[in-house]
C-alpha cells in the first residue's frame, strides 16, 4: 500500500483576467496559502502556460518548476482536456468546439484534428522536460449523439466510430510511451469513452495498451447511477489520475438522468462542492490506499451554488481530511507467535504417518 498525495488542485475552473488569477505564479501563491501542495495546469490557458514552449525547451519547464517550487509547490499533472476532445468531434458539435482550437484551424476540421493531435503529443513531451509521468485529458466524441439508440442505430454504427476513435489515438498513446508518459482519459458524458464499458471498447481496440489510463473523477459517475466504488474495483490497475469532485442525483417525478434540458441549478444531476454533495469519499480513498494508488488527490471545483473561492479554501482541508497515511505493519502483529513452518505441519497433523 502507498499514501495517496495531496492536496492538489486543478488551476482551470479558477484561471481569470484579474490578480491572482491571471498568471501562474499568482495562483500558486494563492494555492499555497489554502494549504495546496501541488496543482494540475491547463495546458490551453496561455495566462498561466506555453504549451508549444515548454514542450520545445526543458529550461522553460525548468523556470516554471522554479516558480512553483518558490511557493513550496510541485506540478501534479498537465491537463490536455480541451484539446484532447477535439482529436475526434461529430460534426453536430464543429461550431460549439471551435473556439477549443487555435484560431488558424477553425472552421476546418481536419487541420483542427491534426492540430489537436500534435498539442496532446505536445503535452506528453512538456510532461517529459518536466519530470511528470501522466497527462490527464478526454478521448473526444464520434458516436456520442447517438447514445440513446432511437431511431435504433444502423448495425455497426458504434464499432466503426470506436474503430477509429482508437485508429486516431494508437499513435498518440505509443508516442506517449516513447515520452514515459501515462494519459489519464477522463471518463465524461460527452465523450464516446464515458463509463466502464465505453472505456473496455476503446482499451480493446488499442490492444490494452499499457499508457491507456484513467483519470478517475467519481462525480461523473454519481450522476450516472454508476458504482463508482466497484468502478475501483474493476479498474484500479489503469487509474493513474484521481479528480475529487463531489456531485448529487436528486432524481424527481419531473426529470431524472437526462434533467430535461434544464440549467445547472436546476438538474436532478448537479456537480457540488467538496463536501456538499453524495459522494462516499472516505470509501474512495480506502479504496485507492488498499490498491496502492500512489498519486495525487486533485480538486476539481465545480458548484453551481458555492463561490469558487471557498470551495478552494474548503477543499484543501476536505482532501487532507481524507487521505490515509498508510500502516506499515499489521495491526495484529503484537499477538505473532512466532511459529515456525515445522509447527505449522505439527499443528495441521501433517507430521503424521499415514498408513
Amino acid at each position: 500500500m502507498k499514501t495517496i498525495k495531496g492536496p492538489a488542485i486543478f488551476l482551470a475552473q479558477f484561471a481569470g483576467d484579474t490578480p491572482p488569477f491571471n498568471s501562474l505564479a499568482g495562483l500558486a501563491g494563492w494555492a499555497a496559502s489554502l494549504g495546496y501542495q501541488g496543482i494540475q495546469i491547463p495546458t490551453w490557458d496561455a495566462r498561466l502556460f506555453d504549451l508549444d514552449k515548454a514542450a520545445a525547451s526543458k529550461s522553460y519547464c525548468d523556470e516554471v518548476k522554479g516558480v512553483l517550487a518558490e511557493h513550496r509547490l510541485v506540478i501534479t499533472e498537465l491537463s490536455t482536456h480541451l484539446q484532447g476532445h477535439l482529436v475526434a468531434v461529430h460534426p453536430a458539435y464543429d461550431a460549439v468546439v471551435d473556439g477549443f482550437a487555435a484560431p488558424a484551424v477553425r472552421g476546418h476540421p481536419g487541420a483542427r484534428a491534426e492540430w489537436a493531435v500534435g498539442q496532446v503529443k505536445a503535452g506528453a513531451k512538456a510532461c517529459r522536460n518536466l519530470g511528470l509521468d501522466t497527462m490527464v485529458s478526454f478521448t473526444g466524441a464520434l458516436v456520442w449523439p447517438f447514445l440513446y439508440p432511437f431511431p435504433p442505430r444502423p448495425a455497426g454504427l458504434v464499432e466503426t466510430a470506436f474503430d477509429e476513435l482508437a485508429r486516431r489515438w494508437k499513435p498518440i498513446l505509443d508516442y506517449c510511451d516513447s515520452q514515459g508518459v501515462n494519459v489519464g482519459f477522463e471518463l465524461h458524458p460527452g465523450e464516446d469513452v464515458f463509463d466502464g464499458a465505453t472505456y473496455e471498447m476503446l482499451l480493446e481496440r488499442v490492444g490494452n495498451h499499457p499508457r491507456c489510463g484513467i483519470n478517475y473523477d467519481p462525480s461523473h459517475f454519481v450522476l450516472q447511477c454508476l458504482d463508482y466504488l466497484d468502478f475501483i474495483d474493476r479498474y484500479h490497475e489503469r487509474i493513474v489520475a484521481f479528480h475529487v469532485k463531489d456531485a448529487e442525483f436528486n432524481p424527481t417525478g419531473r426529470q431524472g438522468v437526462y434533467s430535461g434540458f434544464q440549467p445547472w441549478l436546476e438538474r436532478a444531476g448537479r456537480f457540488r462542492s467538496l463536501g456538499d454533495g453524495q459522494v462516499d469519499f472516505r470509501g474512495i480513498f480506502a479504496k485507492l490506499a488498499q490498491y496502492g494508488y500512489a498519486g495525487w488527490a486533485v480538486l476539481e471545483w465545480e458548484c453551481c451554488l458555492k463561490h469558487p473561492e471557498d470551495g478552494a479554501r474548503e477543499g484543501a482541508g476536505f482532501i487532507r481530511d481524507h487521505i490515509i497515511r498508510v500502516t506499515e505493519r499489521a495491526f495484529d502483529d503484537f499477538a505473532d507467535s512466532g511459529v515456525d513452518q515445522g509447527a505449522n505441519r505439527r499443528l495441521l497433523g501433517l507430521e503424521r504417518k499415514i498408513p
